[in-house]
């Protein structure tokens, strides 16, 4: 195991049963350098634990008059010291790269399971909780996993030496065998209570930083409604209390360190006044006194790492366990494959060149590559048939049905949703049943709040793609015009691809983050583009310019958007509505505004007033009573000019 190994082609399968189940799973995957580590930690422990003995008999050769046994003696020391520097040199290397492997081997497991999960992630876990787990988590997790083995080697030194000044001298042997394990356990009462305080401390550190992100997602909002001061005394607050709780977690952990100072002094003091009275009866020399005494002085090495590995295990293990509960997020059972929708795309592209390659070739047919399937697409549930080659518009009543049904289109069912449902089928074949790159090349879905990775235009717009449509065609397909000029403001760069885009894209309004968003979808050129309200943030004379370059760069392409826009829903070739989860009406907006009240109520935002007047008129009713205005509007044209 070496560090320029990583990282790992395959980090495994975690075993996220629990916390402690998921750090056993990491220390048997890091055996081999758990294994050096302990034998340079008995190493440089067992070259201490020599060091007494060899000062004894240099102490007993000087009494004696012995030279000979001095020299020996020395030459002792010298080989155990030697030992000591060596083992305590490669024991800081080996643990130090258990320490780093283990925290990257989390990390790529939360890496891949961010990828898999794509935005539906932050549906589950907090967006500041998955920060957490990934930087002060991932670093504990990696602490306990080094911290094992030294605990490991020295607690078998603290055996080794107990044993050997029984042999040596039982009479004081006896007393050490016996304070030892006394001063080992004697912490143990006040573990748990050390435990929960550091559990407190990393609750309450989680919920600041989850605040903190939120405040920095919404910082944009709250200037706009002078919230900054309110958000501000809320961090305030929150960081006062982690304070408190990293204070009260201190104390118990300096109480605990106090006592496994003391207890070893008064075990020395209690060996001292029995050896020197061993020795005025001539029951031991000067020589094993001093022996004996050393041993116990250096004892206190060893028995540090006792506490050292109780801290470990204390902050590690709720680290653990939330690691573990991230890892343990899966799917809805019976969903094997799905597309990239605007977190998923980010997912891929950072999955590197591979991915890429993999969706290309899928792309182009590469002969062993799966084939890519075209035709209509279809969702049993709804009755939702988007034609293959057409742009199709789906309006909803409800966001938050839309919002599923734009999931389910590309196969990624909200989990919330019951198992069992029939999959949704492009040209006949189920998304289901297809390679997750096949998926993602055949099908995109754009959320309705995409995301923006820090980083330069160019890098943003290098998604998978099938090449057909270059990254100018899409920005200008998106009317991003304004978007380059604002990105070349801020920059250093000639080039507004060069231009880097601050984290989630704040420096930019929510519209132009949106379209830089639509033009990231229209490079990868799909088989099937779902996009999820793609014009909600712009104005209506750039949203009539975008339905017009979204219907051009897409033409012979699939395309559904789910809106309520009169522009957009104006330029689809055909439009569902949908009522109650199902196809309720199909044809052409204009013809829908007339002749479907439910339909008019949505897009027109009827008040309940008219509503019922419409419905008393019926769909059938006289087209002439229904308001002029909102027909305008809901169309996008002025009816008299049109006459």
């Amino acid at each position: 195991m070496h560090i320029r190994d990583l990282p790992y082609a395959d980090p495994g399968r975690p075993d996220t049963r629990s916390g402690p189940r998921f750090l056993l799973w990491l220390g048997r995957n890091q055996l081999g350098g758990q294994l050096k580590a302990l034998g340079w930690g008995l190493l440089h422990f067992l070259g201490i634990a020599a060091l007494p003995y060899t000062v004894g008999l240099a102490v007993q050769a000087v009494v004696d008059g012995s030279g000979t046994r001095l020299a020996v003696a020395g030459g002792v020391i010298l080989l155990a010291g030697v030992a000591v520097a060596v083992g305590d040199t490669m024991l800081h290397r080996t643990a130090v790269t258990n320490w780093i492997t283990a925290s990257a081997r989390t990390q790529q497991l939360l890496a891949r399971k961010t990828a898999v999960l794509g935005a539906a992630l932050t549906r589950r876990v907090a967006a500041g909780e998955v920060v957490a787990v990934s930087t002060g988590d991932v670093e504990k997790i990696g602490w306990f996993v080094e911290a094992l083995s030294r605990f490991a080697a020295a607690a078998l030194t603290v055996v080794a030496i107990c044993v050997g000044l029984l042999v040596y001298e039982p009479s004081l042997g006896v007393v050490v065998a016996v304070g030892i394990p006394l001063l080992a356990v004697a912490v143990l009462p006040l573990l748990p209570r050390a435990t929960r305080r550091a559990d407190v401390q990393r609750e309450k550190a989680g919920r600041a930083t989850e605040l903190a992100s939120d405040t920095v997602a919404g910082l944009r909002v709250l200037r706009g409604i002078g919230g900054e001061e309110l958000f501000l005394d809320r961090y305030r607050r929150a960081s006062q209390e982690v304070r408190a709780a990293a204070v009260r977690s201190a104390r118990m952990w300096a109480v605990i360190s106090a006592i496994q100072v003391l207890l070893p002094g008064l075990l020395l003091v209690v060996l001292v006044w029995h050896g020197v009275h061993l020795a005025r009866d001539g029951r031991i020399t000067v020589g094993e006194l001093v022996t004996v005494y050393s041993a116990v002085m250096l004892l206190n090495y060893p028995l540090r790492h006792f506490e050292e590995i109780a801290m470990a295990y204390s902050f590690s293990r709720p680290s653990a366990k939330r690691a573990a509960r991230v890892l343990a997020l899966e799917r809805t059972e019976g969903v094997a494959a799905g597309t990239g929708n605007a977190g998923g795309a980010e997912s891929a592209r950072s999955a590197g060149s591979a991915g890429r390659a993999g969706s290309a070739e899928a792309a182009r047919g590469v002969r062993g590559a799966p084939k890519v399937p075209s035709g209509d697409l279809l969702d049993p549930a709804t009755g939702l048939l988007a034609p293959a080659g057409r742009l199709t518009a789906v309006v909803c009543g409800d966001p938050d049905a839309a919002g599923r049904l734009a999931e389910r289109l590309g196969g990624h069912p909200a989990f919330e949703e019951a198992a069992g449902l029939p999959s949704v089928r492009l040209g006949g074949v189920p998304l289901d049943e297809l390679p997750l790159d096949t998926a993602r090349t055949a099908v995109l879905v754009q959320d309705k709040d995409p995301v923006l990775l820090s980083g330069t235009l160019r890098a943003l717009l290098d998604v998978p793609s099938s090449g057909a449509v270059s990254p100018q065609r899409a920005l200008t397909a998106a009317q991003c015009a304004d978007v380059l000029d604002a990105l070349l403001q801020g920059s250093v760069a000639d080039d507004p691809m060069d231009a880097r885009l601050t984290e989630r894209g704040r420096s930019l309004s929510g519209g132009q983050r949106q379209r830089l968003a639509l033009a990231r979808s229209l490079v990868t050129d799909p088989e099937v583009l779902v996009l999820d309200e793609p014009t909600s943030a712009v104005d209506s004379h750039t949203e009539a310019r975008i339905a017009d370059g979204l219907r051009e760069l897409r033409t012979g392409r699939t395309t559904v958007v789910l809106t309520s826009s009169p522009l957009l829903l104006d330029r689809a070739d055909r439009v569902v509505f949908l009522h109650e989860g199902e196809v309720a009406a199909v044809g052409e907006h204009r013809e829908l505004i007339v002749g479907e009240p439910r339909y008019r109520a949505v897009v027109t935002r009827e008040t309940d007033e008219e509503s019922a007047a419409a419905a008393a008129d019926g769909p059938g009713g006289d087209p002439r009573k229904v308001h002029v205005p909102d027909i305008e509007n809901a169309i996008g044209i002025d009816i008299e000019e049109s006459a």
